[in-house]
């Protein structure tokens, strides 16, 4: 899903033939077969959101993609670091249960009040069977201290309760508004509350945080880095 003046994604994982060019006249090759790997990754199909109407509402675009199946929905500013990628946990967990399922993290009580918060009944060391979520609720009056991290399984039926609704309490066309639905329904929903470190970009200083504590992994610049990191004075 992609939006207005927002073309960086559908162009990384476009052939660049400038970018190859130029790589072949300085020979260098190792780079050109990393680059040329990134478009034969996977089949890609964008979809664009005309107008920002809701979360909801950007999935809803694709409905005609996902063609009555079972989707899994990333979104962009939400980055995890693990040992088994958070989408593959995401995917078992839907095998296992057969319904939707929401990504989850803890979080400081302090710091619940930014996200939506699930209430909900533990069926094991890290799922829990959904009786509720709350959007930035009060830390005082929060159920639980597990978020939503913008990593989801969603089936059929989310897409038919978005389809059907007019606009969610804020307005616009919220998941987490069609997630209630289904509570309301009685309809199973599921968190899955994911191994490894949750790495949010929502901001600044999250995506510049981010970026450093990856950069010290990857193996071409993290020595480097850690080093330049060491050498900076307060």
């Amino acid at each position: 899903m992609t939006g207005r003046g927002k073309r960086a994604i559908e162009d990384h994982f476009d052939v660049s033939y400038e970018l190859e060019e130029t790589l072949v006249e300085k020979n260098k090759h190792d780079l050109l077969k990393a680059v040329q790997e990134i478009s034969g990754l996977a089949k890609f199909s964008y979809v664009r959101q005309p107008m920002p109407l809701g979360d909801g509402h950007a999935i809803l675009q694709a409905a005609h993609i996902a063609n009555g199946e079972p989707v899994l929905v990333l979104f962009g500013d939400c980055l995890y670091d693990s040992k088994v990628p958070a989408a593959k946990q995401l995917i078992e967990t839907y095998e296992k249960y057969g319904d939707s399922v929401i990504g989850l993290s803890q979080v400081e009580k302090s710091e619940v009040s930014k996200f939506g918060v699930i209430e909900g009944v533990k069926l094991d060391d890290s799922t829990y069977e959904v009786k509720g979520m709350v959007e930035k609720p009060d830390p005082e009056k929060a159920k639980s201290n597990l978020v939503a991290v913008g990593k989801y399984v969603i089936t059929p039926e989310v897409f038919e309760i978005l389809a059907s609704m007019k606009g969610g309490k804020s307005g616009e066309l919220r998941l987490a508004d069609a997630f209630d639905i289904m509570l309301e329904n009685n309809r199973p929903l599921y968190g899955k509350e994911l191994e490894g470190e949750w790495l949010d970009t929502g901001d600044k200083f999250s995506f510049i945080t981010a970026t450093i504590k990856l950069g010290l992994k990857h193996p071409e610049v993290g020595a480097k880095l850690k080093k330049f990191l060491k050498s900076i004075k307060d």
